[in-house]
């Protein structure tokens, strides 16, 4: 499929007040395919913002190229761009009913009154607040907010949708109703999405395709399932989800590991050094804790989390966490047997 955006080898230095700089975008390449929903997932000040600000044309990079659909567009003026965001706020006008705020962005375009008209309705029958067009901003609420915003965006039709952290502001039971929404109104309209976040839950439930973030730089691209069940740094297998990461030798046939003994290369993916230090990722889902076997651990917290048991068992030298059926019965102190098949050899 044909890549709806490109990012080549972008870069991007600001100064701080106090005289130095700070490398917010080192070298940073990405494609987006046409039709995708992307998410730029990292912690606070990554670089993912910066990105998507280049994108919109808020920022310049300092080199490196911006295309969409093949066309340079890193020194095209913003309004000229294909593109359209949604930021964290709204910026919805307090003075303008839901309609007005929708229709803004058309009529600074000159369109012509009918094809606004139409448009407008379009896009509120998408969001489902054709009964709310004639209400204030102030008369909604967080979430009927956001999809104002979000049709004022799609209105415009562009070819890219970035969303700047859209949800964050929204509590928990109306963001994870909001993440079903964008997914929607991305299907139905087939605009490819890219979305800045910080939260992996959010990663994983919206995206077509992750790229995390580290100190300015892309780690690792693929489908949240490929991101999570083979991250290639220690940095993604401890950002994306929960790792217990375990240091041991590796020699030609495994890895000895404190605690656990010899872990066979075939319960291993990823390369595994044929000498030397290693790091391996162990979900907690992959950990089994086992009551009735000889016991190398201990339970020393126990917690209830919907149908599950989160437990934190030490083996040795090691803290793990582990996820249980809630009727497992385990409780702080109990001896365990803990052991594993399914490790991830990661870079450090």
């Amino acid at each position: 499929m044909a890549s709806a955006l490109s990012v080549r080898q972008v870069s991007k230095t600001f100064a701080t007040p106090e005289g130095g700089t700070v490398q917010a975008l080192i070298d940073v390449s990405l494609d987006v395919e046409d039709g995708s929903f992307t998410v730029l997932l990292g912690p606070s000040g990554c670089g993912k913002t910066t990105l998507l600000r280049c994108v919109a044309g808020l920022e310049t990079p300092d080199c490196g190229e911006i295309l969409l659909r093949g066309e340079r567009i890193d020194d095209v003026p913003v309004w000229k761009r294909r593109v359209n965001t949604v930021f964290q706020s709204y910026a919805l006008f307090p003075h303008m009913n839901v309609a007005q705020n929708v229709a803004f962005g058309l009529q600074m375009d000159r369109l012509p009154k009918d094809e606004i008209q139409s448009r407008t309705a379009s896009a509120l029958a998408m969001v489902r607040l054709e009964e709310l067009a004639k209400r204030r901003p102030s008369q909604l609420s967080g979430g009927q907010q956001q999809r104002v915003a979000l049709a004022r965006a799609l209105a415009k039709r562009p070819e890219v949708l970035l969303l700047d952290e859209p949800l964050s502001a929204l509590d928990l039971k109306l963001r994870r109703g909001m993440q079903e929404e964008l997914k929607r109104l991305q299907r139905e309209t087939n605009i490819t999405f890219v979305l800045v976040t910080h939260d992996q839950e959010e990663a994983m439930a919206m995206g077509d395709q992750v790229a995390v973030f580290d100190a300015g730089r892309i780690v690792q691209v693929g489908a949240p399932q490929e991101v999570y069940s083979n991250p290639r740094t220690r940095f993604v297998a401890d950002f994306l989800g929960e790792a217990n990461l375990l240091v041991g030798q590796s020699s030609s046939d495994g890895i000895t590991v404190t605690g656990f003994g010899r872990i066979p290369a075939a319960w291993i993916t990823g390369s595994v050094p044929k000498s030397g230090s290693c790091t391996l990722a162990v979900r907690p889902e992959h950990v089994t804790l086992d009551t009735t076997g000889s016991s190398n651990g201990e339970v020393v917290d126990v917690t209830f989390v919907g149908g599950d048991l989160h437990v934190r068992v030490r083996v040795g030298e090691h803290l793990l966490s582990a996820r249980v059926p809630s009727d497992s019965g385990l409780k702080v102190s109990d001896s365990v047997a803990v052991s594993f098949r399914a490790a991830k050899a990661v870079e450090d």
